[in-house]
């Protein structure tokens, strides 16, 4: 019997089995997409920017040469489309809901309708992708919820009313999903990062500039990195290596909870 120091944890093998990736064009996305594909899945990667995906799946096939097993296959898809979205998770057997939309507002500046977009896109699709994917995991006993939350999941902050409802629900959602799934083999659980370095985050220096009254320069070191107690934005490799582990076989006790990335913020 081999002792603790010298035993070696099980390996992520996703051979033969398919995963569908949202929001996979870019930053947490594609490196979930690519990580998922290097341990054998065949991967959906599901986006709404076709040039996207086609680098990804470029970048994929440079990736995992003639290794075998792993691909992307790329699925351009507005997760506004419900139906549809429900439609595409059918038949997978890890779902990775991952896609976002972010807008810095005061709440009484918030338009209604970005709102309710980006409610649709961050909660109720999810909702629907996972209605899609239940059905196979269940039938065949085995299946791996990954909900790409955030702190913002578990704590608030000014000006980003719909994002941290979307993210709160979420967390909810992915709770729910793990009592009902349990006795099917099914796992549900969110990954919380910080700050990720990502398109999505850059493109809030602006309007957190604009929302603070400062200076772009001085919202990531005051505003987006001031309750963390590591200095410095979470890489999407990162993001992607959690999500990996709630696949693998020693994460299969693992569920309805919540894997926080985030530096320290929420040690506060």
């Amino acid at each position: 019997m081999s002792s603790p120091s010298t035993r070696t944890a099980p390996a992520l093998d996703l051979h033969g089995r398919t995963a569908l990736v949202t929001g996979a064009a870019g930053g947490i996305g594609r490196a979930c997409t690519l990580r998922l594909a290097a341990a054998g899945a065949r991967v959906r990667a599901v986006d709404r920017d076709a040039t996207g995906l086609a680098e990804l799946v470029d970048c994929a096939g440079r990736a995992l040469g003639t290794a075998g097993g792993g691909a992307v296959e790329p699925y351009v898809l507005d997760l506004t489309d419900l139906d549809a979205a429900e439609r595409a998770a059918a038949g997978t057997d890890v779902l990775v809901n991952n896609a976002g939309l972010q807008l810095v507002r005061p709440i009484e500046e918030f338009p209604p309708a970005v709102f309710h977009t980006v409610l649709t896109v961050m909660l109720e699709a999810p909702f629907r992708l996972i209605r899609g994917a239940l059905p196979h995991m269940y039938a065949q006993g085995w299946g791996r919820i990954v909900n790409v939350s955030s702190v913002h999941g578990l704590r608030a902050s000014a000006y980003k009313s719909a994002y941290v409802a979307a993210k709160h629900g979420l967390e909810g959602l992915s709770k729910t999903a793990a009592l009902e799934g349990a006795p099917h083999g099914v796992t549900s659980n969110c990954v919380n990062p910080g700050y990720v370095r990502t398109p999505l985050v850059e493109k809030q220096l602006a309007d957190q500039a604009r929302a603070h009254g400062i200076p772009e320069e001085r919202v990531l070191s005051e505003v987006l990195l001031t309750d963390s107690a590591v200095k410095r934005l979470v890489e999407p490799e990162e993001v992607a290596e959690a999500v990996a582990y709630l696949c693998a076989p020693q994460a299969s006790f693992v569920t309805g909870t919540s894997l926080v990335l985030d530096g320290g913020w929420t040690a506060h």
